[in-house]
């Protein structure tokens, strides 16, 4: 009689584990368990599973429907290039060409100088900036009636409206303060283009 030592035994019971879930998953995408046909009826092979409540049931969560999908913004639509280098005071080189509805554009200044670039996030990204300045103690300062939400800290501004969050964020050399009406202004753009 052969014995398993601990780590070995261990790594069986895993490995065991991991098909029965493999399993089960593969039977449920299968339609085996708790599936039912287009037209509504229990697949065949399918049972009521343990979990599955009554449709009458009080206890039952109402049904939730998904939210609509947010329309997609091209960030290159909402701060153009000429946008873009009024903010910067420079030209600036067409972005990388990408796919539509990109969620993020950079415009990057020649290089023979000056030193410039600008860049713009859309949706998820954008407000995850946004949290992590705010988790690094930035100072962001309310931008008044720009968007539903908007907040400007040294070389960037943020913009939300109707739920999509924007970020302009301009690198120049020179100090940011000589920026900031020019990155408000952008706001603005952006606020009116969402």
């Amino acid at each position: 009689m052969t014995h398993l030592g601990t780590g070995r035994r261990r790594r069986v019971q895993l490995l065991a584990a991991a098909a029965a879930v493999s399993t089960l998953t593969a039977l449920g995408g299968c339609g085996m368990i708790g599936g039912k046909d287009d037209d509504g009826t229990p697949a065949a092979g399918a049972g009521q599973s343990g979990a599955a409540t009554p449709e009458g049931d009080p206890a039952a969560p109402p049904s939730a429907e998904a939210p609509p999908a947010a329309a997609k913004v091209d960030a290159c639509a909402l701060v153009t290039k000429g946008d873009a280098e009024k903010l910067a005071g420079t030209p600036l080189q067409d972005p990388l060409e990408k796919p539509e509805d990109r969620d993020s554009c950079t415009y990057t200044g020649p290089a023979t100088g000056p030193t410039a670039q600008v860049e713009v996030y859309v949706g998820d990204g954008a407000k995850k900036f946004l949290d992590i300045d705010r988790e690094l103690g930035h100072k962001l300062t309310p931008i008044s009636g720009v968007g539903d939400e908007s907040y400007a800290e040294d070389g960037t501004v943020f913009v939300s409206k109707g739920g999509v969050w924007v970020c302009v964020r301009l690198v120049r050399l020179e100090d940011p303060a000589t920026y900031r009406a020019a990155l408000e202004t952008a706001a603005r753009t952006v606020a009116g283009r969402l």
